[in-house]
């Protein structure tokens, strides 16, 4: 009999995870027993726990279940090396996430743990949220309608210097086409609008090649710009008041990546300069904003709560990606989605 521990949250959740667990195992499920822990998040937000990132706070819990357990499949779940220590028997963890920050991926692979990850599983729901972020911001819908609740009709947005732009014919630049970037380009293209991409990582032969160029042109070009790099420490803050400063008179920015790609008091300054005409982002340094950030006050400034990837597919794709490399390592095969290749070189344990 193996057991799996489903410690999922109030968005991944436990059943759902246990759900998938035995859909993915088949016939070989009946072996299985899954046992269920639902975890705060996101009632309660993630933070660092211990030496791990964006996890809840939950090192206790976590081994109060994995006892005597072989596998876990989470998102939340705190893996810390003080869990894996309290719990030899673990040789597998599945992480419903693009990255398992919340795994201590060295402790994990000197203690024989498998860790896969979850990539793409909210490629489609943050694309869709990024588009519609353009358009809201473009077009001022979350400003007419508060506006509209206050009993202001604001006519005066049909004025031409007010106006918003519209999508199609519009140049928009996206700074990195990974997964997320490429939906967004082909959701754009459907709209009208040329597409152009800077990514350094593009590989040679890629489809979005012929729009590829250097970022100061594509800053130069974009009436619409939208990041969806990775953050490394090359690119931190790349987006600056010089960089702004490129984007066309009245241009929009959408941030549904990381909140470290971009310079925020240098966004807050071209918004309130009215060089750009809005802005849009999902993504902060500090989340939640401080009540004196700068954000809760620049002119034209879309927000949401890092809900970009907060749909229900977003959540069945993290229990179904887990659930099916669990599989594979139950059948003695490498998962698809593993993060620490070396652990299958260690004699087994």
């Amino acid at each position: 009999m193996t057991t799996v521990l489903a410690a999922g949250d109030h968005f991944v959740r436990a059943d759902r995870l246990a759900a998938a667990v035995r859909e993915a195992c088949g016939p070989d499920g009946a072996d299985l027993d899954v046992v269920e822990l639902t975890l705060p998040w996101p009632d309660v937000p993630f933070g660092r726990v211990a030496e791990v990132d964006e996890a809840s706070d939950a090192e206790d819990e976590m081994i109060a279940h994995l006892a005597g357990a072989q596998a876990c499949v989470t998102q939340m779940g705190p893996v810390t090396a003080r869990v894996l220590e309290a719990c030899p028997d673990l040789r597998f963890v599945g992480v419903g996430r693009g990255g398992p920050v919340n795994v201590n991926l060295e402790a994990a692979t000197a203690h024989g743990v498998q860790v896969t990850r979850a990539p793409g599983r909210n490629a489609v729901a943050t694309a869709e949220h990024t588009v519609a972020m353009m358009l809201a911001a473009a077009r001022r819908i979350p400003q007419v309608h508060a506006d509209l609740l206050a009993g202001t009709w604001r006519g005066d947005f049909y004025r031409y210097d007010t106006a918003g732009p519209e999508i199609a014919g519009s140049t928009v630049g996206l700074v990195g086409v990974g997964e997320i970037g490429e939906r967004v380009a082909s959701r754009l293209e459907g709209f009208g609008a040329r597409v152009l991409v800077h990514d350094p990582y593009l590989p040679e032969g890629h489809r979005r090649a012929a729009g590829a160029v250097d970022l100061d042109e594509l800053l130069g070009a974009a009436d619409l710009l939208s990041l969806h790099a990775r953050l490394t420490a090359d690119n931190v803050r790349m987006i600056g008041a010089r960089e702004l400063a490129l984007l066309p008179q009245g241009a929009v920015l959408v941030n549904c990546a990381r909140a470290g790609l971009l310079d925020h008091d240098a966004l807050c300054d071209a918004l309130e300069s009215g060089h750009l005409h809005a802005a849009a982002l999902d993504v902060f340094p500090d989340e939640p904003p401080a009540a004196d950030s700068r954000l809760l006050r620049a002119p034209r400034l879309v927000m949401t709560p890092h809900l970009a990837g907060a749909s229900r597919q977003t959540a069945d794709n993290a229990c179904r990606i887990v659930a099916a490399d669990l599989a594979a390592h139950l059948r003695g095969e490498p998962p698809e989605h593993l993060v620490n290749p070396e652990v299958l070189e260690q004699p087994h344990r």
